[in-house]
């Protein structure tokens, strides 16, 4: 048996290793199932809650609360080691406690970022990826066949794990420091004050959580980790043939470098497959960029929708 390799850390960096869930509501449970499960994930339902897995991991990545009411994002949770837990603790409480969201666990600390949203620090294995994901190996055809399969034999997209979620602000600089500072996230590249991306310190994606200027905060996406572009390509025929047929790509953003598309959601929220998104290793520093915003949001693709990054969440 093979030893297991201990998880990546960086020497004397204080900060959660992993986004270890996030949690929206939106009015029915029965649309979001459908949503989800086309979108290649395994869906499971937990009373009123629907689990967000991926196939073949054991993970919940996402939890859905069906309330009838319009989407809302309800809370982050991230997690860290047993031996930094005390003292990303005592930075929560400097920082502020508030009190243990109602859909969420008891088990860590709560506190809220600079917009109010409710986040909590947990004790809980790695699940941000410790190497860069690899490319799905393709398979071998022989000599005088074509290698693409048949329109009807295509196989299901399936995500192998969460990439990052990106959310509306009005402050981008607040919520940066935040999360740098309460949590240790690293800053990976920004636009000005219209976009951040932030990577956790013990090795991660490029960006683990993200930031887009608005008037009020908001969840805008999900974003989830594929083995290949073909992936990427098939994933959006399926939806568009389920009848999701609003979406962006397929493209190739220049933050990050992934090749993605993005798929609207029932409730005017996003959910993104993406391959190929820059790693950066526990003993990397990444030179954050300060890109200009004309030259940063993708390198090819047809044009976003007009809506993109409209917020639709209702304010609090």
């Amino acid at each position: 048996m093979q030893p297991t390799a201990a998880p990546p850390r960086r020497p004397n960096a204080l900060g959660v290793h992993s986004l270890d869930r996030f949690a929206i509501s939106v009015p029915d449970a029965d649309e979001a199932e459908r949503f989800y499960r086309t979108f290649g994930l395994d869906v499971r339902r937990d009373g009123a809650d629907l689990e967000l897995r991926t196939h073949g991991h054991p993970h919940p990545w996402g939890r859905v609360h069906a309330n009838g009411r319009p989407k809302a994002l309800q809370y982050l949770s991230f997690g860290a080691y047993a031996e930094d837990f005390d003292a990303l603790a005592a930075r929560v409480h400097k920082h502020g406690d508030a009190k243990p969201h109602p859909l969420g666990g008891k088990g860590g600390v709560w506190t809220r970022d600079a917009d109010g949203t409710p986040v909590e620090i947990v004790v809980a294995p790695k699940v941000s990826p410790s190497v860069k994901s690899p490319a799905m190996s393709a398979a071998s055809v022989a000599p005088g066949k074509g290698a693409a399969p048949s329109r009807s034999a295509a196989a299901a997209v399936h995500p192998r794990h969460l990439s990052h979620v990106l959310l509306f602000t009005p402050d981008v600089d607040a919520q940066v420091a935040f999360y740098r500072d309460v949590l240790g996230l690293r800053l990976s590249d920004r636009s000005a004050d219209i976009i951040a991306f932030m990577h956790g310190p013990h090795a991660s994606d490029h960006h683990m959580l993200a930031f887009a200027k608005s008037d009020h905060p908001g969840y805008h996406h999900s974003s989830w980790d594929v083995g290949s572009i073909d992936d990427v390509g098939l994933g959006a025929e399926r939806m568009r043939g389920a009848g999701y047929a609003k979406g962006w790509g397929v493209g190739r953003h220049v933050i990050g470098s992934n090749y993605f598309y993005y798929v609207q959601d029932p409730w005017g929220s996003w959910a993104e497959y993406s391959f190929g998104i820059d790693f950066v290793p526990a003993d990397v520093e990444w030179p954050a960029g300060d890109h200009q915003v004309e030259d940063s949001f993708y390198v090819w693709g047809p044009p976003p929708p007009d809506d993109f990054v409209v917020n639709r969440e209702q304010r609090a």
